[in-house]
């Protein structure tokens, strides 16, 4: 089995300050955490993302939540996997095959760059999300950036975003909803239902 875990380079932008605990605090929490662990059903999830050129399965692995037996809600969108984003509930076989069991609130875009996104890419990616919404995340290479943005937000101002940020950069960008399209590029309208 191949696996394939990335290390995210997340970029976020926030408007609050942030208070950080004094050295006492920090001892507390810690105190704290060892003498009551509380059990936390934060986990990994290993989904299929396809097959190696050797026909070894290659499997993406994301940050989720467990809910039940087999069932998971995802944390963060996949940069390789399609169908999924975060704030999905899905049931995932030992194959690292999923079904969806109920649909979250987002979308997810995959961008991939030739040669990798530089930098300032990333940040001017992220700027542009903040009005949305959206979080960009990438991982240390900048290879490929995944956005998580609200479906609320609306397509036209998704693409809008997008096709701004494209025009700024200098690599060949290929860029595409995830969670969008089926298999045969059909729309699948889950975000029609969320609306009503």
């Amino acid at each position: 089995m191949v696996e394939v875990v990335w290390q995210w380079q997340v970029v976020r932008r926030t408007t609050k300050e942030v208070e950080f605990p004094t050295s006492d605090r920090l001892r507390e929490d810690a105190e704290m955490n060892i003498e009551s662990p509380v059990p936390s059903n934060h986990c990994h999830v290993a989904l299929r993302a396809g097959f190696a050129g050797s026909g070894k399965p290659v499997f993406e692995t994301l940050p989720a939540r467990a809910v039940g037996p087999g069932s998971y809600e995802l944390t963060g969108s996949p940069g390789m996997v399609e169908g999924c984003a975060a704030g999905d509930l899905l049931k995932i076989d030992a194959d690292g095959l999923f079904q969806i069991e109920r649909r979250g609130p987002n979308l997810c875009i995959q961008a991939f760059g030739e040669p990798p996104f530089d930098a300032e890419s990333l940040e001017s990616l992220t700027s542009a999300f903040v009005p949305l919404g959206g979080l960009v995340e990438a991982p240390a290479d900048r290879r490929f950036i995944v956005v998580t943005v609200p479906a609320a937000a609306g397509f036209p101002a998704v693409e809008a975003v997008m096709e701004t940020w494209i025009a700024g950069v200098r690599v060949l960008v290929e860029w595409g909803f995830s969670n969008v399209f089926g298999p045969d590029g059909e729309p699948l309208n889950w975000w029609q239902a969320s609306e009503a």
